[in-house]
């Protein structure tokens, strides 16, 4: 890849992953649309790694007392709102983990392609569109109760699939839950950081013993601008997701669902 093409897919992958569109969606869409040739799956790691790096910082100071009540709760074997939410988080993960060691292969040889981004991009936002009409928005982070977090990670699992989003598939799960979009937001943020943060050890692990020739110059640039995009995006998001909500993201899915079927039809 060209410069260019690092800094704009990077830039894409930094504002739409904690956005409720689908990040794998846009980074795959320049290779079907533009002609140019899929960046492949270390390079969505790479940015995605900097969209970890985003997170933890953003939540930085969430993380470092959520870390510490988890292992008070071990130590001690007393449990606070923190801990519940460190065990939450670690609970909703486990069905993304089973999902992506079983299904990773037929999902990347099967699914990564426009009509199945076209599809799930209008489905999830219809579904998006409904949770956030219907949601009693009275449930905070800590006071959801595991048996929501767990029903937030098996959602999480859909994201796998090209143009479902990960955030978008959690907050629209969270916000049928009766989570407040604040908080679902928070919650999917913060649940982003184990599962990134697994498939970066993994896909570095197959790097480092792969033989093909690796650009890490791009990595490298690519890990950068992400995070910058990224982190700028979750501080707007937070700040004005309560005015907002979750309708222009629909619009948005839905016109680029759209168009991407006109793409393949006309």
């Amino acid at each position: 890849m060209d410069t260019f093409q690092v800094i704009l897919l990077a830039l894409i992958q930094g504002i739409t992953e904690f956005l409720p569109i689908s990040s794998s969606a846009h980074l795959i869409l320049p290779s079907q649309i533009l002609g140019w040739e899929d960046q492949g799956l270390s390079f969505d790691v790479a940015v995605n790694t900097g969209s970890l790096f985003a997170v933890v910082i953003y939540f930085r100071h969430e993380i470092v007392v959520l870390a510490r009540a988890w292992v008070m709760s071990l130590v001690s074997r007393k449990q606070t709102q923190e801990s519940h939410l460190a065990w939450w988080i670690i609970l909703a993960t486990i069905p993304a983990v089973i999902v992506g060691f079983t299904a990773k292969d037929f999902i990347e040889t099967h699914f990564r392609n426009t009509l199945v981004i076209a599809s799930t991009t209008i489905i999830f936002g219809v579904l998006l569109f409904v949770a956030d009409r219907m949601s009693k928005a009275q449930l905070s982070e800590l006071k959801m109760g595991w048996k929501k977090a767990l029903l937030i990670g098996i959602a999480q699992t859909m994201a796998l699939i090209p143009g479902t989003s990960r955030s978008g598939a959690t907050m629209t799960a969270a916000l049928m839950l009766g989570l407040t979009r604040e908080a679902a937001a928070r919650f999917s943020f913060l649940l982003s950081v184990p599962v990134s943060f697994g498939a970066a050890l993994l896909v570095t692990k197959d790097l480092v013993s792969s033989p093909a020739q690796i650009d890490y110059q791009a990595l490298g640039l690519g890990i950068i601008v992400s995070f910058v995009a990224a982190y700028l995006c979750i501080h707007f998001f937070l700040k004005f997701i309560s005015k907002i909500g979750m309708t222009p993201f629909v619009l948005y899915r839905l016109a680029l669902g759209g168009v991407l079927l006109g793409l393949i039809y006309l």
